[in-house]
């Protein structure tokens, strides 16, 4: 048997198996077949239908049978090639006997409807009507609504895969394996579509190759076998309706796997969890159901074991579901991507225990506190999803950035409202919100066809209108245009948003420490010479925390070490420090700007305000930059409004200015412009070309003075 298998198996991997099928079902259209290959084929096809009936109730989701529609044509035709064959046989050996088509068909016709021909055609009727405009008419309707809408809804999917990888919650790699879910689902939703014709055209044939074998046979053996009214009628239709209930038999099978597998929905669990978690799951309608079938069962005359019974089974049940042991829901605290939730337990301290270092608390250094309601997302023990998207977001920082945070600490806060959260940095909290968890939040990107029902809100990250709406809303919102994410996203891009901002508050002693050891690894002359000898550990951390406070990744950890020993024995300033360091990164800064655009749009000073900062800069005595509030107030409004201005045209906006003033500027301008870099001439890689897009100052008389 291993060995057929092997065979087989080695078949299919030169591409056999599709040519020696194809010659099998014409083999069978077109050669007689012997009685004993029919039993072979009609069984195997029942086994297959069988198979490919289980595949589809065990799948966890309906792309895990992706082949589906490929499965059911082959099915079909195979099964209707073994029709053909027998209809061959039945019409030219029938007037033999009801073996004359093989044992499978003679124990359909004699032992399964007790050989009588007439409840025979009943028991097809009845599995026709069944087949036919029951479960194969569902299935059609579902598989072509379902392909439509999913057609629909590609491109919501698509704009919520792109925001989930731009707020940081998934990688490039994630985001590819989510994209070709999205078109396999619609690939397989649209063949889905076509296959449930196959299935309806299948029973269709059912019934005239049933008309065909009656009629056929019985002038065949009337006219050419000169056999008897009542022997012709017996031999032929018996032998008819065996072979009609084997083939619709498979036929239904593959009917009903069809509608199984089309009216699934898109989540990862097996059927049976479904159907057991959504029906018993709320226990009242067992209790009130009980209640019914034991009064019925209580009225004289009716059948009272029967009710009775059943009443006991549906109290029994539902006793079993309210006192089995419910998933823990108190959580105390958490560290994401280590330990499990601990419960939450009462405090327990003797009297005479003395006061220690260790009741003394260390402040969380990214904490999320959340309501009692937010519980269930934050509990692994309830498939909390919130706890993977913020290790997606620790991911992908720490893979932007180029060292490690720090893990989020997680615990509940009875002061909140049941559905608020906040997230804290070094225990100070840096930001808060409300959500839905049972609902879904529509954003609203700035171009929608459309308004949705529910309750009004604001994105939390970046401050865009929103709807929560409900889930069965979510295709719909997408086809108008909005963004749909999950509760648990809201919170993880928030959360995100937040810690791109706050990059250089993460990073100290520690974290440097280690991304020096990593780099000595490889350049262990390079530390060697840098740390102590030339710097000390504190000016490489405030040159660090001075590059993310300008969104500047530290990734290029070699680049920076090389640049800070070249330039240590010259400068210990770490502002200084910091302008050699962006020159070296020049083509790293202008990377995360503008991309790989050959074409660099910026912004200038007029070259008299220029000079005047200049001046400023160098005449005061401590370095900083003096300038008139009235002055100030001018560029910064002018910078604002070409800043405006460039994010309409969709560009970047680039402040170029002289080294000199860079950092000034920058500090200036960093909180009260949002989306302005402002970067020295000397920054701008050689193989960037540069248009001016604006001159801030001209036409400007107090600018100019």
């Amino acid at each position: 048997m291993e060995a057929v298998l092997r065979n087989i198996q080695s078949a299919a991997g030169r591409g056999l198996a599709a040519p020696f099928l194809l010659m099998a079902m014409l083999s069978m259209m077109v050669l007689p077949m012997p009685a004993i290959a029919l039993d072979i084929f009609f069984t195997f096809n029942i086994g297959l239908s069988l198979v490919v009936l289980l595949v589809c109730v065990y799948a966890a989701r309906p792309l895990d049978f992706v082949v589906f529609p490929t499965v059911l044509l082959i099915a079909t035709l195979l099964r209707l090639s073994v029709n053909v064959a027998s209809t061959r046989v039945v019409l030219l050996e029938g007037h033999t006997g009801t073996g004359a088509a093989g044992s499978v068909i003679e124990a359909f016709g004699e032992f399964v409807i007790g050989g009588n021909y007439a409840v025979g055609l009943v028991v097809f009727a009845i599995l026709v009507i069944i087949n036919f405009i029951v479960v194969t008419k569902g299935a059609g309707r579902v598989s072509e609504v379902s392909a439509r809408f999913t057609l629909d809804a590609m491109p919501g999917k698509q704009m919520a895969i792109d925001a989930d990888l731009n707020s940081g919650l998934i990688d490039q790699e994630t985001a590819r394996t989510r994209r070709e879910d999205v078109s396999a689902e619609a690939d397989f939703y649209g063949s889905m579509d076509g296959a449930s014709k196959f299935v309806k055209g299948d029973a269709i044939a059912g019934i005239l190759i049933l008309f065909i074998n009656v009629i056929g046979g019985l002038a065949i053996g009337m006219v050419q076998h000169d056999l008897a009214a009542g022997d012709a009628v017996q031999f032929y239709t018996l032998l008819t309706i065996g072979d009609g209930l084997v083939a619709q038999i498979p036929s239904l099978l593959l009917s009903s796997a069809t509608a199984i597998i089309v009216t699934r929905n898109s989540k990862a669990r097996d059927l049976g969890q479904q159907i057991v978690g959504q029906l018993f799951e709320n226990t009242k309608p067992l209790w009130v159901t009980a209640a019914i079938l034991g009064m019925l069962g209580a009225i004289p005359g009716m059948p009272n074991t029967a009710f009775l019974s059943l009443a006991l089974m549906s109290a029994l049940t539902a006793y079993y579901f309210d006192h089995r042991t419910p998933p823990d829901e108190t959580i105390s605290g958490e560290v994401l991507g280590g330990s499990q939730l601990p419960a939450g337990s009462p405090e327990q301290a003797a009297e005479n225990k003395e006061l220690s270092w260790d009741d003394v608390k260390q402040v969380d250094l990214i904490g999320l506190e959340v309501g009692y309601g937010l519980i269930p997302l934050v509990d692994r023990n309830q498939d909390g999803m919130l706890l993977s998207r913020i290790k997606g977001v620790r991911k992908k920082l720490s893979q932007d950035f180029g060292f490690l945070i720090q893990p989020v600490h997680i615990r509940d806060n009875l002061d909140l409202s049941p559905n608020a959260y906040r997230i804290t940095l070094l225990g100070v909290p840096i930001g808060e919100s409300e959500i839905h968890p049972e609902r879904e939040m529509a954003i609203n990107p700035g171009t929608v066809y459309g308004e949705l029902q529910g309750i009004k809100g604001m994105d939390p990250a970046f401050g865009l209108e929103a709807v929560w709406i409900d889930g069965n809303q979510r295709d719909h919102a997408q086809t108008l245009g909005y963004t749909v994410v999950d509760a648990a996203t809201v919170v993880a891009t928030h959360l995100s948003q937040l810690l791109q901002e706050h990059a250089y508050e993460l990073i100290g002693y520690e974290e440097v420490q280690q991304m020096l050891d990593k780099l000595a690894e490889g350049s262990p002359k390079l530390v060697e010479d840098l740390v102590p000898k030339t710097l000390s550990l504190g000016t490489i951390v405030k040159v660090l925390q001075s590059l993310l406070k300008e969104a500047v990744p530290i990734r290029d950890m070699r680049s920076i070490a090389e640049t800070l020993a070249d330039n240590g024995a010259r400068s210990q300033d770490p502002d200084e420090l910091t302008s050699y360091v962006r020159v070296t990164l020049g083509r790293s800064i202008i990377q995360n700007i503008i991309g790989v655009e050959a074409e660099m749009p910026v912004i200038t000073l007029e070259p008299a305000l220029e000079q005047l900062l200049l001046e400023s800069v160098q005449s005061a005595s401590n370095g900083a930059l003096g300038i008139e509030p009235g002055m100030a107030d001018r560029l910064f409004k002018s910078l604002e409004q070409v800043t405006q201005q460039q994010e309409i045209k969709g560009e970047a906006s680039i402040l170029v200015v002289a080294p000199p003033i860079r950092s000034y500027l920058s500090k200036l301008v960093r909180h009260a412009i949002r989306g302005l870099h402002v970067m020295a001439y000397n920054e701008i890689p050689d193989n960037k070309q540069i248009k001016v897009v604006a001159t801030v100052g001209n036409n400007t008389e107090t600018l100019e003075a």
